[in-house]
């Protein structure tokens, strides 16, 4: 198994409308498949979350076309790292211990214009929040740490602004039919459904790969240099596919190639991505696994040969097509599934899926020759090169050619 694979886990409680029909989660840190909560700084939790939703788990896998509340601390508030989030499914959930003063108000506005949209968390009704009720579109209340007493009053104070108020923390039928009579709009707690944990496996970048793509990103190094950083790297191509297809919810576009995943997302976007996955990660190993090397090697001999072939240039979408086939050919041994489901998740072009699922097409004709000569099956591939117009002095030397880039790299 690959020394790269990781099990990410998350933790995902639903919320409810008055219908008591699921409208969102709200995604929580997990450590293990045990359902606890176990970090050493809540803001690095927070990033967890964020980072195994986008390139661990996939947007869209999390959460389907629910909303998805996320928790986040004072500091990830008032940073860029937020923003690759999907505004239109995104509920940045306020954690009490985020000071609401100025400063955070004006960086809430900031993201409520950008389409964002906000709730408090655990929130303690007061006059001197005002403000912020203005534009804020959820509030929290956790209605057992709530005096009985109180709630009716402070729902009654609250209901005087645009928002809508969730009952945090139901446990009982009787609670929720109280809080519905008072006004409560959304709910979540024990009565409707404990947290479940979710779990996927991914690959985990080593964090030299990472560092080095943060460098030229803030750099701003030649695109040429960026996509090298992911050609050497099929862990971080892999993350990135899965990214793309996170934040670019709803994508018509098909992905071609690595270079057209890193247009599509944006360097803005990449470079937040990779802030997040650093600073989220504990993890320091650099060391790639075989198998990433020979995916690797598989990519560089893909493209020479269709190089070769047909005389186009390395940048050309169709060699870009061949590389990204090459790198993704042993996904589905690194991370113990089935081929089916990583194409199903990547929202590859028509061309490098055939060419995954069934070894079709020029792309499949290429892969299965890579492979062939992998296992020093020759008769095999004297017979895929007569099918293939390349000589086999070419592939022996295409061959060698990929060996010596992976070792530059």
């Amino acid at each position: 198994m690959a020394e790269q694979q990781q099990t990410f886990f998350l933790g995902r409680q639903p919320i409810l409308d008055i219908r008591q029909e699921i409208i969102g989660y709200e995604l929580l840190f997990r450590s293990s498949e045990k359902n606890l909560s176990e970090f050493e700084s809540q803001s690095q939790a927070c990033m967890s979350v964020i980072s195994s939703t986008l390139s661990g788990f996939g947007f869209s896998e999390v959460l389907g076309d629910k909303l998805g509340f996320i928790n986040v601390t004072e500091d990830v508030l008032l940073s860029d790292l937020v923003e690759i989030l999907p505004k239109g499914q995104t509920i940045l959930e306020l954690l009490e211990t985020v000071s609401l003063n100025d400063e955070t108000r004006n960086r809430c506005l900031e993201l409520a214009a950008r389409g964002y949209r906000i709730a408090l968390d655990d929130h303690v009704y007061g006059k001197e929040h005002l403000k912020i009720y203005r534009f804020v579109d959820i509030i929290k209340i956790d209605i057992l740490e709530t005096y009985p007493t109180a709630l009716p009053g402070i729902v009654t104070n609250l209901r005087q602004f645009p928002i809508r108020l969730l009952a945090e923390k139901v446990e009982t039928r009787e609670q929720f039919t109280d809080c519905l009579a008072m006004g409560f709009e959304l709910f979540q707690g024990y009565f409707f459904a404990r947290p479940v944990v979710l779990q996927h496996k991914g690959l985990e970048p080593s964090k030299i790969a990472m560092l080095r793509l943060l460098r030229n990103l803030h750099e701003n190094a030649d695109f040429d240099v960026i996509e090298d950083d992911f050609r050497s790297a099929p862990d971080l191509s892999f993350n990135l596919l899965k990214l793309v297809n996170s934040v670019c919810i709803g994508l018509r576009e098909k992905i071609k190639g690595l270079r057209h995943a890193i247009i599509i997302l944006g360097l803005d976007k990449l470079r937040r991505w990779v802030q997040l996955a650093i600073f989220a990660s504990s993890d320091s190993r650099g060391i790639n696994n075989p198998l990433m090397e020979l995916a690797a090697v598989r990519g560089r001999l893909m493209e020479l040969l269709l190089m070769k072939r047909h005389g186009l240039p390395r940048n050309s979408e169709r060699v870009e097509a061949a590389f990204m086939t090459g790198i993704l050919s042993l996904v589905d041994i690194l991370l113990d599934t089935s081929i089916d489901v990583i194409v199903s998740e990547l929202g590859l072009s028509d061309e490098i899926s055939a060419a995954l699922l069934n070894r079709d097409g020029e792309l499949g004709l290429l892969l299965a020759l890579a492979e062939t000569l992998e296992q020093s099956n020759l008769g095999e591939v004297q017979n895929l090169v007569e099918h293939s117009d390349i000589s086999l002095q070419n592939l022996l030397a295409a061959q060698v050619d990929a060996y010596n880039w992976r070792s530059n790299v």
